[in-house]
C-alpha cells in the first residue's frame, strides 16, 4: 500500500518507502537535511554517514532541486514539522536527477513565473493557495448540500448572451451559426429554479474583456445560485450566510496555509459579524465625502470599492444601482424606475466578490428591456417563456471563486488564485 508524506505520522517507529521530489537540501559535512515533497506535504529526511551509510550519503549529495527519487527510511516524531514526523533516511533510489531547474531562490518577476506556471505551482505559497481554493470549493458545495440546493450545472456553449455582448468569445457551431462561451450560467439557472426551487451551478465562465487589472481573468470559475420566491433582501441574506460559512470552514481547515500566506486569521474572524447594507446613492455620498470624483449614475470602479470599504472590518452590500449600468434581466425598483433591485457584496479593502439581483419576472417588461439593451428577443424565446408559464419572484447571485480566494488569503493578484490563469497576454501554459 502506497504511503504519502501527509500520512507518515501513522507510521511512527516503522521503516517505509516514499516516492518524492527534492524541494530543498541543506547541511554540513556530518549531516544532510532533505526537504522531500510528494504534493501532500513536505517531510524532512535526515541523512548521516552513521545511520544512512556512505553510499546513501553520496547519492544524497547528487540530488538537485526537483529531482525525483524513491526513499526508504525510519519514521520518528518531530513535533515542529507540518507532518509531526521526520525520516531517518536509509536508502535513496534516484528516478531522475533534475538539471538546471529554472525557479531558484532568487527573486523572479511575475511574467517569468507566469510562463513557468507549471513549475511555480510546486512552491509552498502556491500550494497553500490551491489548498485554500480547494476548501472554498468544498465549503460552498457543502453549504448548498446542507441547505437542500440542487446542483444543475449550466452549459459552457450557449446561443444566448448573459452579460455584455462585447465581451463574448464566439465560435462557429456546425449549422446552427455562432455559439458563445458562457459568460454566466444564470439564465439556465432561472429555468432549473422554476423546476426545482433552489439550485446552483459551479463552473468556468468566460469574458473577452480587454482588462489588465489585478482582479480580471478571461476564464474564471463562478459559483452561481438561484432561488424561487426570494426577493433581493432574501438574496443578500443567503450570500451573507454562504460567505460566513466559507470563512468558518477555511478558519477551521486552513490555519497552516493562512500562516504560510501571512494572512491574519483575526481579520477573517471579524467577517463573521453582520454585514452592513447601503444603497448605491448612499455609497456615492460616502465616496464624495472621501474625495472620490465618481459621477452619480456611473458604476463604481475598483478604486471606489476599495475606498468605500477601507474603514470596514466586514463586507458591505451596495444595493440598487442605476439601471443604465446593470444587465437587462434585473428587476426595476418599484419606487425608483432609474434603479434596479440588485446588490454587490464588497469585501474590506478588496472590492466586489458577489454580484446579484432580483430578476425581472414580467414578460413584457423583460422583452422591452432586451430591446433597449440591443438584444433580439427572438434569440431568447426559451428564456422569455419562463415568464409565460407560471412567472414567479426569484433572485440569484454569482460569486467569483478566484476573487473570494484572493480576499480570504490576502493575495494581491487574481492570477495566483487559479492553477493556470488566462489573461489577455497569457494563453500558455
Amino acid at each position: 500500500m502506497k504511503i504519502w508524506c501527509n500520512e507518515v505520522k501513522a507510521h511512527l517507529g516503522q521503516e517505509i518507502w516514499l516516492d518524492v521530489w527534492l524541494y530543498n537540501r541543506r547541511g554540513s559535512k556530518k549531516i544532510q537535511f532533505l526537504e522531500m515533497r510528494d504534493g501532500t506535504a513536505i517531510l524532512q529526511g535526515v541523512v548521516t554517514r552513521e545511520d544512512s551509510s556512505e553510499k546513501t550519503w553520496e547519492v544524497a549529495e547528487t540530488l538537485t532541486q526537483e529531482s525525483s527519487f524513491r526513499v526508504r527510511g525510519f519514521i520518528k516524531p518531530h513535533d515542529r514539522s507540518e507532518t509531526g514526523a521526520e525520516m531517518v533516511v536509509l536508502e535513496i533510489i534516484p528516478v531522475q536527477i533534475a538539471q538546471d531547474y529554472p525557479i531558484t531562490k532568487k527573486e523572479h518577476g511575475p511574467d517569468f513565473l507566469l510562463k513557468r506556471r507549471h513549475l511555480w505551482l510546486r512552491s509552498k505559497k502556491q500550494k497553500a493557495l490551491m489548498e485554500v481554493r480547494n476548501e472554498v470549493i468544498m465549503a460552498s458545495r457543502q453549504f448548498f448540500y446542507e441547505n437542500r440546493f440542487l446542483c444543475t450545472d449550466s452549459p459552457i456553449l450557449t446561443g444566448t448572451i448573459g452579460e455584455e455582448g462585447s465581451t463574448l468569445f464566439a465560435t462557429e457551431y456546425f449549422d446552427e451559426g455562432k455559439a458563445y462561451l458562457a459568460q454566466t450560467g444564470q439564465l439556465y439557472l432561472e429555468a432549473t429554479c422554476a423546476a426545482f426551487g433552489k439550485v446552483y451551478c459551479f463552473g468556468p465562465t468566460f469574458r473577452a474583456e480587454k482588462s489588465k487589472t489585478r482582479k480580471h481573468l478571461t476564464e474564471f470559475w463562478m459559483l452561481e445560485a438561484e432561488v424561487a420566491h426570494a426577493d433581493s433582501q432574501a438574496n443578500m441574506d443567503l450570500q451573507e450566510s454562504l460567505f460566513k460559512y466559507i470563512i468558518r470552514w477555511v478558519l477551521e481547515k486552513n490555519q497552516e496555509q493562512l500562516k504560510i500566506l501571512e494572512r491574519d486569521p483575526v481579520a477573517l474572524e471579524k467577517c463573521l459579524n453582520p454585514y452592513k447594507r447601503i444603497t448605491y446613492d448612499e455609497a456615492v455620498d460616502i465616496l464624495h465625502a472621501r474625495g472620490s470624483d465618481i459621477i452619480r449614475g456611473k458604476d463604481l470602479g475598483a478604486d471606489d470599492e476599495i475606498l468605500l470599504t477601507s474603514d470596514s472590518e466586514t463586507p458591505i452590500f451596495v444595493m440598487n444601482y442605476p439601471r443604465a449600468v446593470k444587465a437587462f434581466y434585473m428587476k426595476i425598483h418599484p419606487e425608483n424606475p432609474e434603479r434596479v433591485l440588485c446588490s454587490d457584496m464588497l469585501a474590506p479593502s478588496y472590492g466586489e466578490i458577489f454580484g446579484s439581483s432580483q430578476r425581472e419576472d414580467d414578460y413584457e417588461i423583460l422583452k422591452a428591456r432586451m430591446i433597449d439593451f440591443g438584444l433580439n428577443p427572438e434569440h431568447f424565446v426559451w428564456y422569455l417563456e419562463l415568464r409565460k408559464y407560471g412567472t414567479f419572484v426569484h433572485s440569484g447571485f454569482g460569486m467569483g471563486l478566484e476573487r473570494a480566494v484572493c480576499f480570504i488569503t490576502g493575495t494581491h493578484h487574481i492570477r495566483e488564485a487559479i492553477p493556470f490563469p488566462r489573461m489577455m497576454s497569457h494563453l500558455e501554459p
